[in-house]
């Protein structure tokens, strides 16, 4: 919308859908979403757009690194793009992946995974403190996922795939999840983190699964803890900031 003192109030169009500046080009799956998982509508601030890439499953995003399934989220990001979207996620975050690949084919920002906002947290604490890495599958972050995402490479990394309930879930898929069990499984991985490394002076989540239970675990260790919750809503302030009044209004006068 352009205007100005000497101008028309002109809305201009261009695009089809209008109010929902990120796009999530998301896995298929059938696993419960609840408040505060990424594919949970409700969970974000502001509209989000989503398009499912048919057949992309999460052990083909964990498990394979991706294989066979990038050209359909390049497509998924295209079209979100063509729909209205200003920006690109995806809902998982081994898809670092693809961020090269996915902000070459689109001419919007892309932020494939939470794993790209672990630079910026560690600049944020003293020297004394690293930045810890929260996963639902460490044996499967490769040195390869953290490069993509310019994470260092000796950065500490726990995973919850020895828990009773979130990993088995996400990863086969199940339509049913026992949330106070998933919530254990993150407090047990973080609190073993802790264990082994006593300098930890924040929590990444990679998952966007994870978001659910921040809350636990900031209460609990006593670390801030940023996850794709916190990147995406940092992400879609750049992309449609705050008009603020300039006015200066003051009521004594």
């Amino acid at each position: 919308m352009k205007f100005g003192n000497n101008q028309k109030n002109i809305a201009v169009g261009g695009k089809t859908v209008f109010g929902g500046t990120v796009g999530v080009c998301m896995l298929d799956t059938q696993f419960p979403r609840i408040h505060g998982d990424i594919a949970n509508a409700r969970t974000w601030s502001v509209p989000v757009h989503y398009r499912v890439v048919p057949g992309s499953t999460p052990k083909a995003a964990v498990y394979d690194q991706g294989k066979d399934i990038l050209e359909g989220f390049i497509d998924a990001a295209k079209q979100l793009v063509k729909m209205g979207a200003d920006g690109i996620t995806t809902n998982c975050g081994f898809l670092s992946l693809f961020q090269e690949q996915m902000a070459e084919a689109v001419n919007v920002p892309v932020a494939t995974s939470s794993l790209m906002q672990t630079q910026m947290v560690q600049s944020l604490l003293p020297k004394s403190k690293k930045v810890g890495i929260l996963t639902i599958h460490k044996p499967s972050l490769t040195e390869k996922h953290l490069k993509a995402a310019n994470v260092p490479l000796d950065i500490p990394i726990i995973g919850t795939e020895n828990g009773k309930e979130f990993t088995r879930v996400i990863l086969n898929d199940e339509k049913e999840m026992d949330i106070d069990l998933a919530r254990q499984d993150h407090l047990d991985a973080v609190e073993e983190l802790m264990k082994e490394h006593s300098n930890i002076g924040a929590i990444v989540m990679e998952c966007t699964n994870m978001s659910p239970f921040a809350a636990d675990v900031r209460k609990k260790f006593q670390v801030p803890v940023f996850n794709i919750y916190t990147f995406i809503e940092w992400f879609q302030s750049g992309l449609l900031p705050t008009r603020f009044n300039p006015d200066h209004d003051d009521p004594r006068k």
